[in-house]
């Protein structure tokens, strides 16, 4: 079963002669559990294509179903729900709350649903990324990585069917980008949860399970590196 299915997605920015075409007939499904990067240049249009996938932008053209339902046929109030509920975001820049403590921040996607926590997953979390001695730490008395771990808890801990990571290694160092990837697949794996990625890493690139390029908002599927 398919999670995600995009059809034909166009992204123009301008008119005319001034019209740029960030995305081209775009397509191509992501069955449910499997974990895609994206490489691609800069300017290539994979983060435009990330933020149409993530309900942050809209297409020029085009279709984009998670978990078979037409994102881009909901009104915005509803889409905002749908996006908070399935949808998990993890960025280069963490964007952590800084006056809140790492149990704080993990938990807000919740709270900000008018939801109460399930104290049992997040402990499950905490100790799945080994921040249970962090718990009350704020983001600024953290580690890069520990920070970066936090964000994955934050995307975790609605139990979104996708997760999409956004150059999720970009401000650490090597041992943090392998250990940050390592349990960004362990998670996902365990929780059946799929992901798309954006790296300019090939060697990050080659842990996924199938590797997409982006490149003048065109995109070439090269297949599975895991079977």
């Amino acid at each position: 079963m398919n999670l995600l299915e995009i059809n034909n997605i166009c992204k123009t920015y301008g008119d005319g002669e001034a019209a740029v075409h960030a995305l081209r007939n775009v397509s191509f499904s992501v069955p449910k559990g499997e974990y895609v990067a994206i490489v691609g240049e800069s300017g290539s249009g994979k983060s435009t294509l990330l933020n149409l996938i993530g309900a942050l932008d809209t297409p020029t053209s085009g279709k984009i179903q998670i978990g078979g339902k037409d994102i881009f046929s909901m009104n915005e109030r509803r889409l905002t729900i749908f996006r908070r509920r399935n949808i998990g975001f993890i960025f280069q820049a963490f964007n952590l709350i800084p006056e809140l403590t790492v149990e704080q921040n993990m938990v807000f996607p919740v709270l900000l649903d008018y939801q109460k926590p399930d104290k049992r997953y997040l402990e499950e979390l905490l100790t799945v990324l080994n921040l249970s001695e962090r718990r009350n730490h704020l983001p600024g008395q953290l580690s890069g990585g520990q920070q970066q771990r936090v964000a994955i808890g934050r995307a975790l801990i609605t139990r979104p069917s996708l997760i999409l990571a956004d150059e999720p290694t970009g401000n650490l160092d090597t041992q943090n980008s392998s250990e940050v990837i390592a349990l960004l697949r362990e998670a996902s794996k365990k929780y059946e949860q799929t992901i798309v990625m954006i790296t300019h890493s090939p060697g990050i690139a080659q842990t996924a399970d199938r590797v997409l390029q982006v490149s003048d908002g065109v995109l070439t599927d090269f297949g599975r590196y895991r079977e």
